[in-house]
């Protein structure tokens, strides 16, 4: 038999994000569309277990979403001619093949990307974008948004309905601008999306370190984004970045223990990701233009092609993020850059550019910040140092398998017969 609460929570994972932009072109309105997905939901949870799950669950859900929908317009004593556009919308819209909703008459053909535009409008701040675009179209909670952006989670949540008020009092259109418009536009798309990814590739909570759905997801808008601009090499990039780090996805993890890159079984990387994402680097730097999202792909690119640990082209790697600097002088990017020079100059120099950042106290509260040095601690076989830098690291971490990767080695660190090299 199947159980009813268990098809609904896997409709809603896989499928909310698709008919929430659906009913926000059709409603203009984010609150509407989100009280009737999550009624329609609830009427899901209350029909199902006696009539079964429908053939169809998603179309199901997206056919009683509209209902309420207008039924919500009538209990507002909206005006008659809402309520006919409303059902107009609602009859133009169908569900193709239980996957992708589509409207005929739009030349665009995903909600989503509507979505992504709308939610980017220069209207609102970059902030706001990204976070509003995470929780409506990603489906993300606002602690794993707020963890994300590093920030407390009231802060955030306010962010999320300032922006969604101003959506509605400018009356932003829920539309995919036209040409001239969308390069400004696109830097916070193409952020929202990286975003998604990486909140999928490194799980900000949970017992998973993978959300196997949001990357895929992330990646599927990606190429979206790539159809409707070809000739804008940042969108190749932002591909190829994405496909050259899920490649990895099988490796990282192995019987519930986190395995770092240089530790991982290659021969589990996907190929056919990494072959494509190889080619996608390369056509994007043809254009003789790089930018940010090109150069964290030639650097995924570098790992993938190493055949070995030991074979990986760590001085590029730094040269690498020196010119990602330029774009992004940001510290997490510094941090990065100076783990690079620690394995193609040396640990010493490495660890005295992470000491550096420390100064300016940015990164207390970023645990790959204590992680990054007390591993290059731990390489320096400074066990007592490493394990304080471990014990910083620990109390940031919310997802239990990189919880439990740090605690192994803040024990390795506090066993001094134990070996400190190549340990996991």
């Amino acid at each position: 038999m199947v159980d009813v609460h268990s098809a609904a929570e896997v409709v809603f994972r896989r499928e909310s994000g698709r008919i929430l932009a659906g009913l926000i072109r059709i409603s203009g309105s984010f609150d509407r569309a989100e009280e009737a997905l999550q009624e329609a939901f609830a009427s899901a949870l209350a029909c199902w277990p006696e009539k079964g799950v429908p053939q169809n669950p998603a179309a199901w859900i997206m056919a009683a979403a509209h209902r309420k929908l207008i039924d919500a317009v009538r209990r507002d004593n909206t005006r008659s001619e809402k309520q006919e556009a409303l059902r107009y919308a609602a009859e133009s819209v169908f569900y193709k093949t239980g996957h992708e909703f589509e409207d005929a008459s739009m030349d665009v053909p995903d909600d989503r990307l509507r979505l992504l535009f709308t939610c980017c409008h220069p209207a609102l701040n970059q902030e706001a974008q990204v976070a509003l675009t995470l929780r409506t179209l990603g489906g993300l909670s606002t602690p794993e948004i707020a963890k994300a952006f590093l920030l407390p989670e009231p802060t955030l949540a306010q962010r999320i309905v300032r922006a969604k008020r101003k959506i509605q009092e400018a009356q932003i259109p829920y539309e995919v601008p036209p040409a001239s418009q969308l390069p400004e536009r696109l830097t916070s798309v193409q952020t929202v999306i990286y975003l998604i990814f990486n909140e999928g590739y490194t799980a900000a909570s949970g017992d998973q370190l993978v959300r196997t759905d949001l990357c895929s997801e992330a990646i599927r808008l990606g190429r979206v984004l790539g159809e409707l601009m070809p000739a804008e090499p940042e969108n190749l990039g932002l591909l190829a970045l994405m496909l050259l780090h899920d490649s990895r996805r099988d490796a990282r993890v192995m019987n519930g223990e986190l395995i770092t890159l240089e530790d991982q079984d290659r021969s589990l990387w996907d190929q056919t990701a990494i072959a494509e994402g190889l080619r996608l680097v390369e056509k994007a730097l043809s254009f003789g233009v790089s930018g940010p999202y090109q150069l964290q792909a030639a650097i995924a690119a570098l790992h993938a092609q190493a055949e070995a640990a030991a074979n990986t082209d760590w001085p590029q790697i730094a040269a690498l993020y020196e010119r990602l600097l330029q774009w992004s002088p940001s510290r997490v990017i510094a941090l990065n850059h100076a783990v690079a020079v620690a394995m193609s100059v040396g640990l010493e120099d490495g660890l005295k550019r992470i000491d550096d950042l420390a100064a300016a106290g940015e990164l207390d509260s970023y645990y790959l910040f204590h992680a990054a040095r007390a591993d290059i601690l731990r390489r320096l076989k400074r066990p007592v140092e490493a394990a304080e830098a471990y014990s910083r690291a620990l109390p940031l971490v919310t997802n239990a398998i990189e919880r439990s990767f740090l605690q192994h080695r803040l024990l390795r660190c506090l066993r001094p017969d134990d070996s400190l090299e190549n340990t996991q």
